[in-house]
């Protein structure tokens, strides 16, 4: 896979999360945190057997973790709210 491809799949990843946080707002806390312990959970885990292991595996996993990771650290962050102002 040329590098170009790896940048846009990663890219979309980050993409369709930050989208996901601006559609549906930040959820409860715990959420996220749970996002995170399983993208790191995701990445963490042991390799499978030889057959599963190529390119196209390593590109989904970590396209699934850059999502949850994203997804996770983006959404408890501290951002300010809609406020409306009265005139």
């Amino acid at each position: 896979m040329t590098t170009t491809g790896i940048l846009l799949i990663y890219g979309g990843a980050v993409i369709l999360a930050a989208a996901a946080l601006y559609v549906f707002g930040s959820l409860r806390w715990y959420w996220h945190a749970l996002s995170v312990v399983a993208a790191m959970a995701l990445g963490l885990a042991p390799a499978p057997p030889d057959a599963w292991r190529g390119q196209t595996y390593d590109t989904t996993i970590g396209f699934f973790f850059v999502l949850l990771l994203v997804w996770g650290i983006g959404g408890m962050l501290p951002v300010g709210s809609h406020r409306t102002r009265h005139a």
